[in-house]
């Protein structure tokens, strides 16, 4: 099972821009589903990004235009570039990895978007 770790969060204002990595190891990772979730305060995890094995990539509606998922299969490690970022992209961002029924999260990494 793969083993997640994010990293890159913080604190940014409108308009600025982070990136959000995620580091795999345990596993090969390349065979796995791997997606970006956020969660707000009082809200459900969302879906924000995903990425294939195949390297097939998906956002949602809310972040299409500034998010960016990417990945470097030889640093095991999948990417979230967030540019012009809103005061409601503020969540704990999460990475995930699938493979068939085998589904592993990150422990989260605050984003905070204020002025």
């Amino acid at each position: 099972q793969v083993q997640l770790v994010e990293s890159g969060g913080g604190l940014a204002q409108p308009g600025g821009s982070l990136r959000l990595s995620c580091a795999a190891s345990g596993t090969d990772f390349t065979i796995y589903f791997m997606g970006w979730y956020r969660q707000a305060p009082g809200k459900q995890r969302e879906l924000v990004a995903s990425v294939t094995s195949d390297g097939t990539t998906k956002s949602a509606d809310s972040v299409k235009g500034r998010f960016t998922i990417s990945k470097d299969n030889a640093k095991n490690t999948v990417y979230l570039q967030m540019n012009s970022l809103k005061p409601e992209d503020t969540a704990v961002y999460y990475c995930n990895g699938r493979y068939g029924l085998i589904s592993s999260w990150g422990q989260g990494t605050q984003v905070t978007v204020s002025s």
